[in-house]
């Protein structure tokens, strides 16, 4: 099984979408092994978003994920970095094809409402800054019903 870090921007959270982009994790299949609301400070942004430091959109992007809480998510399943991504759809919401959480709720590059890991190498560095007191492990039944083992065994 693989983790990502997904985060309800401040964006999701006051528009009040936070409960319709979870279902959508929950709806695929994917197992909730950590959740919070929570205010991000200014340091864990500038430590989550330093590959941007030198960009020009950096000090709004800052700003923007400082603003108002997020929830910040740790979403576990086979592929699941790849699964959310696709959930998620494109950047740039107006770009993003209907039946995404971006193409059907957003309109903009920088207010897109969800993060994403973009990698395992991402995943496990931003989880340990969001989660760094870990997450939960159980066995999440619903499992059996998602995934079939002998498929999942020939990979």
């Amino acid at each position: 099984m693989e983790r990502t870090l997904i985060l309800l921007k401040p964006d999701a959270v006051q528009r009040g979408l936070s409960g319709q982009i979870l279902a959508r994790f929950e709806q695929k299949g994917l197992k909730i092994a950590a959740m919070k609301l929570m205010n991000i400070s200014p340091d864990l942004a500038a430590k989550h978003y330093e590959a941007h430091k030198e960009r020009p959109f950096y000090p709004g992007l800052v700003k923007f994920m400082t603003s108002s809480p997020v929830v910040a998510l740790v979403l576990e399943g086979i592929d699941a970095i790849a699964v959310c991504r696709n959930l998620m759809g494109k950047t740039n919401a107006r770009e993003s094809a209907p039946g995404t959480i971006r193409g059907d709720f957003g309109m903009s590059r920088s207010y897109n409402l969800v993060h994403g890991s973009d990698g395992p190498e991402a995943a496990t560095r931003e989880i340990g800054l969001f989660f760094p007191e870990g997450v939960v492990s159980f066995d999440y039944a619903a499992f059996n019903w998602i995934y079939d083992p002998v498929e999942e065994l020939k990979k």
